[in-house]
């Protein structure tokens, strides 16, 4: 059943953010910050737009969902947790050696997980393949990718988006974690990728861009993209990197760190519902 209310679906991100520092902390490494910038996006997709069976996840009709920038697996996991795919309370042995919740997501040990991945750049010509499928064998099923804006600087990142292109993939929706941080600070810092927006359009993208973090405007962008015709979408999200723990926001060296103990208990006393 998707869920429509607002103050329900914030909830419900606060839920996967306590999900994603849990896993981190408990596994004592990780990657949270970039991890709680998708929270409200993911948290949106899984209990909002996407047409999924929990109870069913290899339903050949479903929506897929390539989550590109792999390392940010801690916010999947807590979605399909707390969506039921698997018990919310296996999320403290992430990264444990004998646990099916590896650091990167795996298809092939994790229910609910569509597409292995972690090596930064491949993740939309995968998506491109199931879009692709999709229309072959006349399939109703979206497919939603995301980005983070670093990875941007991979180039077959460029390569699939000129295919989504030629092949009119309206089926297919990028969504671009635009939190301007990666693992060595800025993207300006690094290898600019801005401005973001004009160069997926001059790919063939049908642009919106929103705030990552307001629900409301989440909801709609997704409404807007279905209803995109003959092109992909590429919505551009505004987000902050570790958002909802005060002392993770914007700080680059949350990238890939876990709290402490202290830390930990002042995230989740943060992020108390």
């Amino acid at each position: 059943m998707k869920i429509t209310d607002i103050k329900e679906l914030e909830k419900i991100a606060k839920k996967v953010r306590q999900g994603i520092i849990e896993q981190v902390y408990y596994a004592k490494s990780g990657h949270p910050g970039g991890a709680l910038s998708i929270a409200d996006i993911l948290t949106v997709l899984y209990f909002n737009e996407m047409n999924i069976k929990p109870q069913e996840p290899k339903w050949e009709d479903r929506d897929r969902l390539v989550l590109s920038k792999g390392h940010c697996t801690p916010a999947l996991y807590s979605c399909l947790a707390n969506k039921g795919y698997f018990n919310v309370e296996s999320l403290k042995t992430f990264r444990k050696i004998d646990s099916n919740l590896q650091g990167h997501p795996d298809m092939n040990k994790v229910l609910g997980v569509d597409m292995t991945s972690g090596s930064l750049g491949q993740g939309l010509s995968v998506a491109n393949g199931m879009a692709i499928a999709g229309k072959l064998d006349n399939k109703n099923y979206r497919v939603y990718c995301i980005l983070g804006d670093g990875e941007l600087e991979e180039g077959q990142i460029w390569e699939a988006a000129m295919a989504a292109n030629k092949y009119k993939l309206d089926n297919l929706c990028v969504i671009v974690d635009n939190n301007n941080l990666q693992i060595d600070g800025s993207i300006e810092e690094v290898m600019s990728s801005y401005p973001i927006d004009e160069k997926f359009r001059s790919f063939g993208f049908e642009i919106i861009k929103i705030d990552g973090h307001n629900i409301e405007e989440i909801i709609k962008a997704f409404e807007v993209a279905r209803n995109i015709k003959q092109k992909p979408t590429c919505i551009i999200a505004k987000t902050i990197k570790g958002k909802g723990v005060s002392y993770m926001e914007n700080k680059v060296e949350w990238h890939g760190k876990a709290p402490n103990e202290e830390e930990y208990n002042q995230a989740m006393q943060e992020l108390k519902i």
